[in-house]
């Protein structure tokens, strides 16, 4: 078992890149020297902005300095070939494109004194046939949402979450997610977005087979100070992840004391739906990425990776 300390995790528990979605490379080449020269500019404004931000101690100033940087982004975000530039200098957000390449999320969060997290971020997609680039902003709506299990929601009622992992299957995108709720417990997802025929993208989606529910996404609530692991292994198909229980039977319902019991569940994809799976045996799985090393840079501060 595993603890770590809050101002980590302040440091936006970005998902490291070797982790993350490697089906899909930008394009680069497909920019002309004034859009590179038009991008980058934006990228120092928002480096220079982003330290601000992710280096103030007093609530007030971060969240000033937030603002400064998501209108900042917003606008470089319209741009339609901003979809094509990687922004990769931004250590603090996370840039995941889906396997296909039709969408891009931009995502990062807010680490607030009293142990609560706010949550950014903005939706690329761009249709190749079509021609048509589009932008989204995602806005938090967490705190008006009384089930996330059911819920379903648009870029203007967002659940927020740090993402990590894009799955994609026939007619929609399994995102797996991380969101520090407080000083107390945090959650995993597994969350699903689609697209409506006008583009909007819509969160929550009735793919899920299991017993006695019906939900639009899984939610795991544990520990603040535990590890769940939560993982995708493409080769098999299989979302497997720790089983949570809590550490003594009358503790039920209370997610502060939940955490790994050393089994596993897992969901299968079956004819395009995830079907649970209880109890697996995860001795000879192995995730590609599971020895993968980073390099680590020079003035590189640590930072939270789920697993």
């Amino acid at each position: 078992m595993f603890k770590f300390n809050f101002r980590i995790k302040a440091l936006l528990l970005i998902i490291l890149f070797f982790i993350c979605n490697k089906n899909y490379s930008l394009n680069i080449d497909e920019l002309s020297d004034k859009d590179l020269a038009y991008f980058k500019s934006y990228e120092l404004r928002l480096q220079a902005l982003q330290k601000k931000v992710f280096s103030q101690k007093n609530d007030s100033l971060t969240l000033k300095y937030n603002q400064e940087f998501f209108d900042v982004m917003d606008t470089v975000l319209s741009a339609e070939r901003s979809f094509l530039y990687p922004f990769d200098s931004l250590k603090e957000i996370t840039r995941l494109y889906s396997p296909d390449g039709f969408f891009r999320i931009i995502n990062w969060n807010i680490f607030k004194n009293d142990g609560s997290y706010l949550y950014y971020g903005f939706i690329q997609t761009f249709d190749k046939k079509k021609k048509v680039y589009e932008y989204h902003q995602l806005n938090n709506f967490t705190e008006n949402i009384k089930n996330e299990e059911t819920f379903v929601g648009s870029s203007a009622k967002w659940l927020g979450m740090l993402y990590y992992k894009i799955i994609e299957n026939d007619g929609f995108y399994t995102l797996l997610g991380w969101a520090g709720k407080n000083k107390l417990t945090q959650k995993k997802y597994i969350d699903v977005l689609y697209f409506k025929k006008n583009g909007d993208p819509v969160f929550g989606k009735d793919v899920f087979k299991m017993p006695r529910k019906n939900p639009r996404r899984i939610v795991f609530e544990y520990s603040a100070d535990l590890v769940m692991s939560l993982k995708y292994y493409d080769d098999k198909k299989l979302i497997v992840f720790d089983h949570l229980t809590p550490k003594d039977t009358f503790m039920e319902g209370q997610y502060q004391f939940y955490g790994p019991d050393f089994s596993f569940d897992a969901f299968s994809l079956h004819k395009n739906k995830w079907k649970y799976i209880d109890d697996i045996d995860v001795k000879n799985f192995k995730n590609k990425n599971d020895n993968a090393k980073r390099k680590k840079h020079k003035d590189e501060k640590p930072i939270y990776v789920p697993h």
